[in-house]
């Protein structure tokens, strides 16, 4: 359980005042850099469970650790890794990859790993009590089925990159049925849609205000057909971004910018397309708002927003 390279590398180098260093062979970065601060006997494994050790050596499945009656010290060699082991801290794909790189260098320098894939162990297998390592990123499972690929060719071997692919946007609509919004003058007025697309069909929905969710960037056109402008009255809409409050409740925090069409009299049918981004901060989300200026309220009969998005 340790934070920052240079601390780590210092202190499993020189030790603690109750255990003298090195602590153990080399330090395992972050960036996948690794620092060799020990050779022969280091003080990193500490008292573990024998028939590991067996099992280690023969290269057969683990038994449990339940018991510390061998020295680990005199018989592995052991790399800490950066990480503050709080199952929450990640484990970098570049840190991930230099411990399967130095396990596997080791096995093959020694003739190892021919017989079962178990001479690679972390803590958590060898001493009862010991977690890690442990979070996003790593497995033992995983580390050591990478460590018997690379065996099974020559030291220079890396696997093939996977080949890129294009990253296609997903795709949503909503829209209105059957559903009017009555809009009255001088307030943001937040249209609801209450029908969605499922790729093959509508689907009917309870009317709700919501139309993208982070996290995401996105391309979203919204159109909407109004009844009841007056000639040269001005209509606007606006897609607005919504975060939950304290209470639970969303609350407006930013908007695009506003679209403000003047009509001739009449229906107006007016469509906009906005681009943006959408994080994750208490749960961000856009709705549609339209506002007038007009005498009396008007009517939304028809509203439909698409939109095209990436996750991120």
């Amino acid at each position: 359980m340790t934070t920052g390279t240079s601390g780590t590398v210092d202190l499993c180098y020189g030790g603690r005042s109750d255990l003298p260093g090195p602590l153990c062979h080399g330090v395992i970065a972050k960036d996948g850099t690794v620092y060799l601060v020990g050779h022969g006997r280091a003080n990193h494994a500490g008292a573990g469970d024998q028939d590991v050790l067996n099992a280690v050596v023969a290269e057969k499945a683990l038994p449990a650790d339940n018991e510390t009656n061998a020295d680990g010290n005199t018989h592995f060699y052991g790399f800490e890794a950066v990480n503050l082991g709080d199952n929450k801290d990640p484990w970098p794909p570049e840190q991930v990859e230099a411990i399967v790189r130095a396990s596997a260098a080791l096995c093959r320098a020694h003739g190892w790993g021919k017989d079962g894939d178990t001479s690679v162990i972390g803590h958590l297998e060898w001493q009862p009590g010991k977690i890690d390592p442990r979070g996003p990123g790593i497995t033992m499972k995983d580390v050591r089925a990478r460590v018997a690929e690379r065996l099974r060719h020559s030291a220079g071997w890396s696997p093939e990159p996977p080949a890129e692919e294009d990253e296609m946007p997903q795709w949503s609509v909503y829209g209105t049925t059957d559903y009017v919004r009555t809009v009255p003058p001088g307030a943001w007025t937040t249209l609801r849609f209450n029908r969605r697309h499922d790729g093959k069909k509508w689907v009917d929905k309870e009317a709700e205000p919501s139309i993208l969710f982070g996290t995401c960037h996105y391309t979203a056109s919204v159109g909407v057909r109004v009844v009841g402008l007056a000639k040269g009255q001005e209509f606007q809409i606006r897609l607005a971004e919504y975060r939950a409050g304290a209470d639970g409740k969303y609350e407006r925090t930013g908007s695009m910018p506003i679209n403000s069409p003047v009509h001739d009299g009449g229906d107006g049918h007016f469509t906009y397309t906005w681009t943006g981004f959408i994080s994750a901060t208490d749960k961000g989300r856009v709705r549609v708002e339209v506002m007038h200026y007009g005498d009396g309220p008007l009517t939304v009969d028809w509203a439909r927003a698409e939109s095209l998005y990436w996750p991120s």
